[in-house]
């Protein structure tokens, strides 16, 4: 099977390394020049990978084909470009809709996936809309897949995804809050990164238990973890955090 990457960004990356160090079998990547640092990278490291300047010569020479590009940059090439009608297609574009796609590419089997960075590490959800057994197998590989069968569903999960810049934010604050009580940097850095993968792997581990419950079981009545939850809840922490994903949600 062959593989197509229009768009050579850090997600392209990302997938690219994840398919290449799993049991997926691929005989060829072909990737744009566009970012000719990442397209460099892949090429150096894995001899599978071959960059290509004609984005044409990429889809032509694809059996799965994936659009990795901005939605501006989608917009203006996508119409210029002569799709194969039994080809597979792969939309990462967040913001243009399948049936948009559909009429850009002339061409009815696309799926939009919802991928993220941690997908070369081959962990983390990975949305699929419509349904196809196919591209569920191959993502399966690099990932848990979550199916969705109405395409507005797909907005919460790419507006949540937003949410990673923030995430280590609060993993920076937290550290750097050890480190002006005296814990050297990196002790305070290792400290905190290993707190927060314990947290996730726990909820994970406990997937019978409900989010909500394990707030429950995470306090005790007047100790620390209550009064740390309390407080965020007085300064509307929380209430913030659904007020920006709504503005995010708009965007989609």
């Amino acid at each position: 099977m062959n593989l197509g990457f229009l768009g050579s960004g850090r997600i392209t990356l990302s997938i690219i390394n994840g398919i290449l160090n799993s049991k997926i079998q691929v005989k060829k990547i072909f990737i744009s020049y566009r970012n000719n640092d990442i397209s460099k990278k892949l090429s150096n490291k894995f001899k599978k990978v071959e960059v290509l300047k004609d984005n044409q010569e990429i889809i032509n020479k694809s059996n799965l084909l994936f659009l990795a590009v901005t939605p501006k940059v989608g917009k203006k090439i996508l119409p210029k470009l002569k799709f194969q009608s039994n080809q597979k297609i792969i939309s990462l574009i967040s913001t243009i809709k399948i049936d948009t796609i559909k009429k850009y590419t002339k061409n009815k089997k696309i799926t939009r996936v919802i991928p993220l960075p941690f997908i070369n590490m081959r962990k983390g959800p990975i949305i699929i809309f419509p349904k196809d057994s196919q591209i569920k197998k191959f993502f399966s590989n690099l990932g848990t897949v979550i199916e969705v069968n109405k395409e507005n569903l797909s907005k919460g999960f790419w507006s949540t995804s937003s949410f990673m810049a923030s995430f280590y934010n609060l993993l920076n604050t937290t550290s750097n809050w050890l480190t002006s009580k005296g814990v050297k940097k990196n002790e305070a850095e290792k400290y905190t990164k290993e707190l927060f993968l314990a947290l996730s792997e726990d909820a994970i581990n406990k997937n019978k238990t409900s989010l909500k419950q394990l707030v429950v079981e995470s306090q005790t009545p007047g100790g620390t973890n209550a009064y740390v939850l309390k407080e965020l809840q007085k300064k509307k922490f929380y209430k913030l955090q659904i007020k920006v994903l709504n503005s995010i949600f708009k965007k989609f």
